[in-house]
């Protein structure tokens, strides 16, 4: 893997340090047996690719704990996308393609999950060469306190330049388990666990305010090249298997069958204040009014919405059976999928 070559970044990492601290500025490196002490004007750059550092975010906490609150650190990781161009080269996927693809994703994304081989997998590899996503590498940093400020791709690494914006939030439950519950607004505006099969590379949910910035939400509300999605992922949102554990929300009464989306408090805050209104007066459901309107942008979307709240404040069954054989005809007949 390629190690942090300052005479390769230099010229590049400067033009873009320089937009954010000015032309003059002092270098603290640091590694991961030594983390230093940074005075008031330093910018730390880590040398050594995150995916050779055994424990990631206790590293990452250490910096933080070293810098004063607005400092730079700068740290650079080899993405799976890079891991895969890198294997190619090398000329080992051309013969041993998918042999070489399955073992190299069993051992380093696989074995270290599993508790009773997690001690096997570190005393094997020493924490080296662990393949990480570029949503996990930058969602670890964000847990740890720190805000993106810029990433570039440079020899094979993605380099990562954030700033220390608050404490970590040393985060012992990290999303990694098949099945895991998210945090939505539900029924009287209460916070409801939703359970719903993984779709995402670990540590995404630290992402979404970042990706919305960068990426951009598209016309119906969704985020463009959402690159937090696996891509088995994208097949399981497309036929909806993602969202089978949402049953137990169900049978636990959060849920009802019809009903508007469970959105995270992010997203809910970015509806308009009479829709929010509306919005806790029902359940969410697991089926969602617009697969029977079939709106083709968010505000379109946010208008199915309260067409069917209201109708469902005056008439809940009826409004339920309604909109229920509506969806079923479009998701059998018309073919209507999750995106």
């Amino acid at each position: 893997m390629t190690k942090l070559n300052l005479n390769t970044v230099n010229s590049k990492l400067h033009s873009k340090l320089s937009n954010l601290v000015g032309d003059s500025f002092d270098i603290a490196y640091i590694n991961y047996k030594n983390v230093i002490k940074a005075n008031s004007e330093s910018v730390c750059i880590n040398m050594q690719p995150v995916n050779d550092i055994n424990y990631i975010n206790k590293f990452h906490e250490r910096v933080n704990k070293s810098m004063e609150f607005g400092q730079i650190y700068v740290s650079c990781v080899e993405t799976l996308e890079q891991r895969s161009k890198r294997l190619k080269k090398s000329g080992f996927l051309n013969f041993f393609n998918v042999i070489i693809s399955v073992i190299d994703f069993v051992f380093h994304r696989v074995l270290h999950k599993i508790a009773v081989l997690n001690k096997l997998y570190f005393f094997i590899t020493k924490g080296g060469g662990r393949p990480l996503s570029k949503a996990e590498a930058l969602g670890r940093l964000i847990s740890c306190g720190f805000g993106i400020q810029s990433e570039f791709e440079l020899d094979g690494l993605l380099y990562i330049i954030s700033k220390k914006k608050s404490t970590p939030a040393y985060d012992m439950n990290a999303s990694f388990s098949l099945i895991f519950a998210m945090r939505r607004v539900g029924y009287k505006g209460k916070i409801i666990s939703v359970y719903k099969i993984r779709t995402m590379h670990p540590f995404s949910e630290y992402l979404q305010n970042y990706i919305i910035q960068t990426n951009k939400l598209h016309e119906k509300g969704k985020i463009n090249n959402d690159y937090r999605v696996t891509n088995w992922g994208k097949f399981m949102r497309k036929y909806w298997l993602d969202e089978l554990p949402m049953i137990v929300n169900f049978f636990k009464g959060e849920l009802s069958i019809v009903g508007v989306r469970p959105l995270s408090q992010n997203f809910f805050d970015r509806y308009p204040r009479s829709l929010q209104e509306l919005r806790v007066k029902v359940k969410p459901g697991l089926v969602p009014p617009y697969y029977a309107d079939m709106p083709n942008s968010l505000d379109e979307v946010m208008e199915s919405e309260e067409r069917y709240i209201l109708s469902k404040l005056k008439k809940p069954l009826r409004t339920d059976w309604v909109y229920f054989w509506k969806i079923v005809y479009n998701i059998v007949v018309r073919g209507a999928r999750s995106k």
